[in-house]
């Protein structure tokens, strides 16, 4: 008996998706593997730290620029102001690979701006990093929770909360000393900060944010209070963002961030990514490019970003991501606060 197109339809579907997570797990296990080495890294501890920035695989593949139209899981570590800008209701997992700079990043995330009858939109995430582990040997967990409110259809307010937890055990370039290596078996950080965000959109095509991230100034690099802005254009599928960060903590001085980054979906399935950043603390300029597969249930995305001038680092970051909504299993507003 024959099997009716659809059938098969949703059989190849089935199979494509299956091929895709299979090699974006196969590409994750060979990247692990390869960073697993015995030997401390060149590269400057701050490099590979990025400033405590948690990075998606959209953030990662725009370079940063994605302040102003953020959104789902990505809103919830750069501006929680934009989780109230989509209707979605997320699950996602992701990880970054730092190659020279020995860092291994896995996290989760999930957001929701649909079930609140209120429209107060929330989103919970955490991350497991280890850096250096045969130098400095930094390990954190950080966990980030945020609560965003749509003020109209073209004002969103949102407040974040970050938790960390830090520890540092190894030897770093002034040897085994307290300034140097921290403080073995004991946490050098564990505490709390606030984010906030705010974002105008007065048109489809216009976005324009304010970021300011630690904002009760722990006084300290590993949460380094900054000020950022973006201003983006989007029309139809295509956008384009430019975005400034001051830092205010790491560097002796007040150091910035410029970054641009564009994203582009073609044939409703292929997303496409592309992004500039300059670090003017590390004096370095990075280009980023990213693809990624979008479904109606779900999306794979994968993200590299590499120093072009300055210290030389590569950064890979991959994603999946599950949209709750589209199985029509959340419950409605009524139903909720």
């Amino acid at each position: 008996m024959s099997v009716p197109s659809s059938s098969n339809a949703c059989v190849a579907a089935r199979a494509s998706r299956s091929r895709v997570l299979r090699v974006v797990l196969a590409c994750v296990s060979l990247l692990i593997s390869n960073v697993a080495r015995a030997e401390p890294s060149e590269l400057a501890p701050e490099i590979g730290y990025n400033y405590d920035e948690i990075e998606t695989a959209r953030a990662a593949g725009t370079a940063g620029a994605v302040r102003a139209f953020s959104n789902s899981t990505t809103a919830l570590f750069v501006n929680p102001a934009n989780l109230a800008a989509a209707r979605v209701y997320h699950i996602a997992a992701f990880a970054q690979i730092w190659p020279e700079a020995s860092r291994q990043s896995y996290g989760a995330a999930a957001v929701d701006s649909i079930v609140s009858s209120a429209r107060v939109a929330g989103g919970l995430g955490a991350t497991w990093n280890f850096q250096d582990q045969d130098g400095i040997d930094r390990q954190w967990t950080d966990l980030r929770f945020a609560l965003a409110y749509p003020i109209s259809d073209q004002l969103f307010m949102g407040l974040g909360g970050r938790y960390m937890w830090l520890s540092q055990s190894g030897v770093g370039p002034l040897g085994d000393s307290l300034a140097s290596s921290g403080l073995p078996d004991k946490q050098i950080v564990n505490g709390f900060s606030l984010d906030a965000g705010l974002t105008l959109r007065p048109s489809s095509n216009f976005s324009i944010a304010l970021v300011g991230n630690n904002l009760n100034n722990p006084d300290h690099g590993f949460q380094p209070t900054s000020v950022g802005g973006g201003l983006g254009v989007a029309f139809g599928d295509f956008s384009a963002e430019a975005d400034l960060v001051a830092d205010f903590t790491t560097w002796d001085k007040t150091r910035l961030r410029p970054m641009i980054g564009a994203e582009g979906l073609f044939v409703d399935r292929l997303a496409v990514r592309l992004g500039y950043r300059y670090d003017q603390g590390a004096e370095s300029h990075a280009l980023a490019g990213g693809v990624g597969y979008v479904d109606r249930t779900f999306d794979v995305d994968v993200s590299l970003r590499r120093t072009v001038a300055g210290e030389g680092s590569t950064t890979l970051v991959f994603g999946f991501t599950y949209h709750l909504e589209a199985t029509g299993l959340t419950p409605s507003p009524s139903d909720t606060f």
